[in-house]
């Protein structure tokens, strides 16, 4: 498995669009629930500019589906 690089939140969640997921409703300024077919929703709580590390991309890609290629 490649290994994760710190990403901007804006880039993850972008990620995350292209591959399937929408925002099905947002809370605030960070709490985005996300919905895709065949997956449980996921909860996106970052803001824009947050930097999140290899660790934590690593388990948002086991909830999602997340590839490092994906970024």
């Amino acid at each position: 498995m490649n290994r994760w690089p710190s990403t901007k939140a804006r880039q993850v969640l972008a990620a995350l669009l292209r591959i399937g997921w929408t925002i099905k409703r947002q809370s605030g300024t960070s709490h985005r629930i996300l919905a895709r077919p065949g997956w449980p929703n996921y909860v996106f709580a970052f803001h824009d500019r947050d930097e999140i590390g290899p660790r934590m991309l690593s388990r948002i890609a086991k909830r999602t589906g997340l590839t490092p290629d994906d970024l």
